[in-house]
């Protein structure tokens, strides 16, 4: 009787032990390359997997004649049965690559559905310049007001980001954001990115991902880089305004399985449209290298360096192309400008610790020089030499990340944790805001100083699946060390202030049908001040806190229309703000923002894709009277999309628009900074390895205002300072042919 009880639970342990097996493999295209984010899904046991950035999966309860089906958008769907060689070792799945089709899109298979959008439209309508990277993020508008070297403005759901305070942004892990920069908070020079080198492009909006950190309030934008490249390629472009532009990539390992290495070079002039040229130049330079084992470890080793030089017009006030004095392409002092560069070095690794425990980490190096040239008031504050001020730093940015991701079961219930630490080191010497004359002549040093700053960070994220439920609770924990040096000090002089922030949230995932899901997330986030805000102000308002919800869904109401809607509010707390023109610490108050987005996808055929989304926000500042409670060029509503054609018999292009609309420009809503709409076009055709192409901005020469403020200002002829309108002219019409061949 003893004996036949063991018998029997030796069978049934046997039995769940056979179950329980583990398929391993890999997902690789063509050229042997692996392919991230694949739907690995078993048609007995019902159970799945993703592919990872090495193409490696592992599929629970699988065993020998299963039946298993791998997916990704832009691949050909293969199905497979599992024979006992499989489960003993691991296969390796092969897919081919196709057009990419929209109603092959499953929802409940997809990773990240909005990630997956992203990959979408870059496919779709590829980007050819640094400007148009970040417009491929849903809802987001940009403006360049600076000659075109200095980093944009950012505009997103309510938020006049500026240059990246509330957008954290970064390359392949490094950052890209400046903590207590010369000219503001988190400012984030993307334009060392080329944009053909760009493979993914990872978003999300709101508060709530506990992988993000310093910046993320409004969003995050995490940009990848290719591995590879499938040919060489060299390009001309030339257009309007004496506008040129070269790029060469170049295949430097041919043929190679597993060791892959390229370098992409970039070389763009103009003189832009204004009466005094901007004299624009910037040089990039981009090398990767990438390495796997055969068990699938993966190393990836970065270089980049950019430089980049230019003279700007500056923003103008209303009045005088009002009066007739100046052109809306004229100046008033066209001695602006300045110069930048900036150097990377990157090591990404990854590897499987175990079937079930991976590990992925980065150690990042950046030498950056700043150096810019502005004149907002013209004789404001100076009546004689007027008042151009000079803002420069030198800085070092040196940090790393680590992250474990761990697959497990609690019970029945499938788990993913998902735990990291990282830190990153600022050290920002001679940071300097001065008055200055012609760019030659130092008149006053209003700052001067050194900056070290430390931020320490770990985190933890965990998803259980409840069959077609996701609840994914996770915390964040930030510690800052923020250290300031004031050289103007006649005797030495270095102030600290420390700070610790915990930052919770919950996000919770329905999958309703195959083809919808429904979401809704909350958390808390924060952006950092400035290190002089924060020994100025005794520590107090380190980190300041947003709170945020996001309530939506993804949808396929039929297989070509795919539509994302999200219902939001974010609340902030009170901070302050260091305003790098002026040397000077603003309240801002509490503020809360609420509104909707929309986003359309519809693919009409093979070769016609159409795209739309649109923002609309109510912002306010809470601890303002009524009708003084506007926010300053906070957008309600904006608009973005186009129709792109795709390999119609060698032809491609599309027509892209974008419209932000008529937006307060102080907090009573006097004064208004007015909308626009905008139309750029393009198309290519390809024939053989040659491609000709032709690009217009401002199709239909309509005239725009790309960026706009409130400013008071006094020019020499006049007694009293006027507030109104200053802006930077949008483009106009303007043309560009450009040349390509691979190889």
């Amino acid at each position: 009787m003893i004996t036949y009880k063991y018998i029997t639970i030796f069978l049934i342990l046997l039995s769940s032990y056979a179950f329980s097996q583990s398929l391993r493999g890999v997902v690789v295209n063509l050229n042997n390359q692996p392919l991230e984010a694949a739907y690995i899904y078993n048609l007995n046991s019902k159970t799945h997997a993703h592919s990872s950035e090495t193409g490696v999966f592992v599929l629970d309860n699988s065993k020998a004649g299963d039946s298993i089906k791998v997916g990704l958008l832009g691949f050909a769907t293969k199905v497979l049965v599992i024979d006992s060689k499989a489960i003993k070792s691991s296969v390796t799945v092969v897919l081919s690559e196709k057009a990419f089709q929209l109603e092959e899109l499953v929802i409940e298979e997809t990773l990240n559905p909005l990630k997956t959008i992203s990959k979408l439209d870059l496919k779709t309508s590829p980007v050819n310049s640094s400007q148009e990277v970040l417009r491929k993020v849903p809802g987001l508008i940009i403006g360049q007001h600076a000659g075109g070297g200095k980093a944009e403005q950012l505009f997103l759901r309510g938020f006049d980001v500026d240059h990246g305070t509330d957008v954290s942004i970064s390359v392949d892990g490094m950052p890209v954001n400046m903590v207590s920069h010369a000219h503001g908070q988190g400012y984030s020079d993307l334009h060392f990115l080329i944009p053909e080198t760009i493979d993914n492009i990872d978003f999300g909006k709101g508060t709530y991902y506990a992988n993000e950190g310093d910046f993320n309030t409004a969003a995050y934008v995490n940009f990848s880089t290719k591995d590879y490249i499938k040919d060489s390629k060299i390009s001309v472009e030339a257009g309007d305004f004496n506008t040129l532009r070269t790029l060469g990539m170049f295949n430097l390992l041919e043929h190679n399985d597993l060791q892959n290495a390229y370098i992409a070079t970039e070389y763009i002039a103009t003189d832009g449209p204004f009466e005094s040229s901007q004299n624009f130049n910037r040089l990039n330079i981009f090398g990767k290298y990438s390495v796997r084992s055969k068990n699938n470890q993966k190393l990836s080793l970065t270089a980049s360096h950019f430089v980049s030089r230019w003279d700007a017009s500056g923003q103008i006030p209303q009045r005088e192309v009002d009066n007739g004095n100046i052109t809306r392409f004229g100046a008033i002092d066209d001695t602006e400008g300045g110069q930048t560069q900036r150097t990377n070095f990157n090591v990404e690794f990854s590897k499987y610790i175990s079937d079930d425990l991976q590990l992925k980490a980065n150690a990042f190096y950046s030498n950056y020089q700043f150096e810019l040239y502005s004149n907002f008031t013209f004789f404001l504050e100076d009546p004689i030499n007027g008042d151009q001020i000079k803002q420069q730093e030198k800085r070092h940015i040196f940090g790393a990340q680590t992250s474990f991701l761990k697959t497990t079961y609690l019970g029945k219930i499938p788990v993913s944790l998902e735990t990291g630490i990282g830190f990153r080191h600022d050290i920002n010497n001679d940071v300097e805001l001065s008055r200055t004359l012609n760019r030659k002549t130092t008149l006053e040093n209003m700052q001067l100083g050194n900056i070290n700053q430390t931020n320490i960070d770990a985190f933890i994220n965990a998803e259980f699946e409840f069959g077609k439920f996701t609840l994914a609770p996770a915390i964040r924990v930030d510690y800052f060390k923020f250290l300031y040096e004031d050289e103007l000090q006649t005797t030495y002089q270095a102030q600290s202030e420390t700070k610790t922030i915990a930052s919770p949230k919950l996000n919770m995932f329905y999958n309703a049908k195959e083809n919808l899901q429904l979401y809704i997330k909350s958390g808390i986030g924060f952006h950092s001040n400035d290190t002089r805000v924060v020994v100025n102000n005794n520590g107090k308002d380190i980190l300041p806190k947003a709170y945020g919800l996001d309530v939506g869904y993804v949808w396929k109401p039929s297989k070509k229309l795919l539509v994302n809607t999200a219902f939001w509010y974010l609340f902030l707390e009170q901070e302050f703000v260091y305003v790098g023109d002026a040397g000077v610490v603003e309240p801002s108050g509490k503020t809360e923002r609420l509104g909707v987005d929309l986003g359309l996808r519809y693919q009409l055929n093979d070769w016609l894709y159409l795209d739309t989304d649109a923002t609309y926000t109510k912002a306010r500042s809470l601890e303002a009277e009524d009708g003084a409670d506007f926010i300053p060029l906070a957008p309600d509503f904006t608009l973005a999309g186009g129709v792109s054609i795709s390999n119609l018999n060698g032809f491609s292009g599309g027509l892209r628009y974008r419209y932000i609309d008529d937006r307060p420009a102080n907090e009573d809503n006097s004064i208004i900074a007015e909308g626009y709409f905008v139309t750029d076009f393009n198309a290519n055709y390809t024939f053989d390895k040659i491609t000709l192409g032709i690009a217009i901005e401002n199709l239909f020469d309509v005239t725009w205002n790309e960026t706009q403020f409130a400013t008071e200002s006094r020019l020499q002829n006049e007694i009293e300072s006027v507030e109104e309108i200053h802006f930077t002219p949008g483009v106009p019409f303007f043309i560009k042919g450009s040349i390509s061949y691979k190889f």
